[in-house]
């Protein structure tokens, strides 16, 4: 394990709980620029190594408040990059409805526009109600949207690769711009996708953008032992989370990789609170805020059932498993079944960290809770997020930060310029490189 964690800030435009953006002091929108760039700036002092903002490509008065209404999230990445410096940008973008020219084309875009700092959380997307928005009759099964992933992923790398470095000369005596033989066109033809190339720019700074992702179901793990950097999870257990990376450092090397490929980063929800006590207490005043309907909404949405209809104050039902968020109901229904939670106390536990782990206290036991984990094998580093925005993350920032810092867990400055130099990945060689 490396000496050092990594950490990144799950951007949403009104925190991570329910009710978050009711609080006196909340700011919220997730079409404020000027909030979110505080935030982004606020992360980079932390020397934080990457930010991230969730999406999905459907909304209505169900979702999250954070998710309802918000900037589309390349576009955001694009702004942020010009304010920032150093700090990852990464983005969730869903290969079920999109096309991989022309996220190939974007994700390098920002990559150069931010000098070797874009990351791409790839997803398959998990909401049903996406698919008429793209003009589909029914949302792909669970199976069929990751064969869809794997082929798509592969095409945009390839496009990735339709220049070599170098390929532009700009050879003013000669009159030779490009290199023609370092220009290489795919001509991909697949199950799902006939995509002709070559990319109209050249290859990214990090010559592939972070690769993200955050599935849980064996299919979900075995794609990321294949292709990712970084996985996102959600286990509240300190076992299970070590089982869980222990598992995906097996696949890892099943699929011909190091065990080490990829950093796993479970998600964190931080209080930090003058003692104990003043921490409970915040989460309470924020538990008074969440509307019960708006609460089961999230819990539904996570678990990947309506469970509106059944009794709050008996045990979570037996539902079978979801074709929609696999690693949140898995989590969610371990935690309601070890805890012995009723409906209601599920309910209420996920508004709080929707659906992620919640670490609360003082700065000292958070930074405590984070190296047990952290140290004991459960985790590379965390994804981390508040309540609301943005004082508690400015507290996490400047409080936490500092103490994992001094126990030498975390970084004092950048000691690079990318985010794979950040995260101690190497830049992938152009295929042409490799001999292949």
């Amino acid at each position: 394990m490396s000496k050092h964690m990594h950490l990144g800030l799950l951007m949403t435009g009104a925190g991570s709980h329910v009710g978050g953006w009711r609080m006196p002091d909340a700011q919220f929108g997730a079409e404020n620029f000027e909030l979110l760039r505080h935030l982004a700036v606020a992360a980079e002092r932390g020397k934080l190594d990457f930010l991230f903002v969730a999406d999905a490509v459907n909304t209505g008065l169900d979702a999250h408040p954070g998710m309802m209404v918000r900037l589309e999230p390349l576009t955001l990445l694009a702004a942020l990059a010009m304010c920032t410096s150093r700090i990852g940008l990464g983005a969730t973008v869903s290969t079920t409805y999109s096309e991989p020219y022309n996220v190939a084309r974007a994700f390098a875009s920002i990559d150069h526009l931010s000098h070797g700092r874009a990351a791409w959380n790839v997803v398959t997307g998990s909401s049903p109600d996406a698919a008429p928005n793209f003009g589909r009759d029914k949302h792909p099964p669970h199976s069929e949207r990751y064969a869809m992933a794997s082929e798509y992923l592969q095409v945009v790398k390839g496009l990735w690769d339709s220049w070599e470095d170098g390929a532009i000369v700009g050879d003013k005596a000669s009159g030779m711009f490009a290199d023609p033989a370092k220009l290489h066109v795919l001509n991909h033809v697949g199950p799902h996708y006939s995509v002709k190339g070559p990319l109209n720019i050249t290859r990214p700074p990090q010559g592939y953008p972070v690769i993200m992702q955050a599935g849980a179901s064996d299919v979900g793990k075995d794609f990321a032992a294949e292709t990712a950097d970084v996985v996102f999870t959600t286990q509240q257990d300190m076992g299970e989370a070590i089982a869980f990376r222990a598992d995906l450092r097996r696949r890892c090397e099943a699929a011909g990789r190091p065990a080490d490929a990829v950093k796993v980063l479970p998600g964190v929800t931080v209080v930090v609170g003058d003692s104990a006590q003043d921490a409970k207490k915040r989460i309470a005043q924020l538990a008074e805020l969440v509307d019960p309907v708006a609460a089961m909404r999230v819990l539904s949405d996570r678990i990947g059932h309506d469970l509106s209809a059944y009794p709050l104050d008996e045990p979570l039902p037996d539902l079978g498993e979801s074709s929609m968020m696999q690693g949140h109901a898995k989590v969610l229904t371990s935690a309601a079944r070890r805890h012995g939670m009723t409906l209601r106390e599920l309910r209420d536990f996920t508004s709080a960290g929707t659906g992620h782990r919640v670490a609360y206290g003082t700065p000292e036991m958070i930074a405590d809770d984070f190296e047990e984990w952290f140290t004991k094998g459960a985790a590379d580093g965390f994804v981390v997020k508040t309540c609301h925005l943005p004082a508690p993350f400015d507290e996490f920032i400047d409080r936490v930060v500092p103490i994992l810092r001094q126990r030498g867990l975390f970084r004092a400055e950048y000691e690079g310029t990318t985010l794979r130099d950040h995260l101690g990945l190497a830049r992938p060689p152009h295929p042409a490189a490799r001999g292949a």
